[in-house]
């Protein structure tokens, strides 16, 4: 995989929840050039649920090349995108689903890829949040 840099997709039962969570990532990454980061929220009538096709269209949106890094907030996001990715054609290549805690992997993925890091350090980085202390 070559190109841009590494794409973030946020998988939420709330397109607003998404949302916001990707708009706290970007004002949280700095200044400068941010990695594509897109929210994936919701069905697709607006209610709460999660969308195959929201999924996909938000993962093809944040390709650069370099791989897109799913984050996901709960259970059935989690099954939906191993589903998707099991079918095998409807992701971008190289996507993956990544196990982080939703907020602040979102914000450590961003920087990481904001950076230039690869899939792998976006991928580090935004599990490295589940040790984040909070006291």
């Amino acid at each position: 995989m070559t190109g841009g840099p590494v794409g973030i997709v946020l998988v939420s039962h709330s397109a607003a929840v998404a949302s916001a969570v990707a708009e706290l990532a970007r004002g949280l990454a700095g200044g400068g050039p941010s990695a594509p980061i897109v929210a994936a929220g919701g069905d697709p009538g607006g209610g709460l649920g999660t969308s195959s096709e929201l999924i996909a269209e938000a993962a093809r949106e944040a390709d650069r090349g370099a791989g897109v890094a799913l984050l996901v907030d709960l259970g059935s996001a989690v099954l939906t995108v191993k589903a998707l990715l099991a079918e095998g054609d409807e992701l971008p290549e190289g996507s993956r689903l990544v196990d982080a805690p939703f907020v602040e992997g979102a914000i450590a993925a961003l920087v990481t890829a904001s950076a230039g890091g690869d899939l792998d350090a976006v991928e580090a980085a935004a599990a490295e949040a589940y040790t984040y202390r909070k006291e």
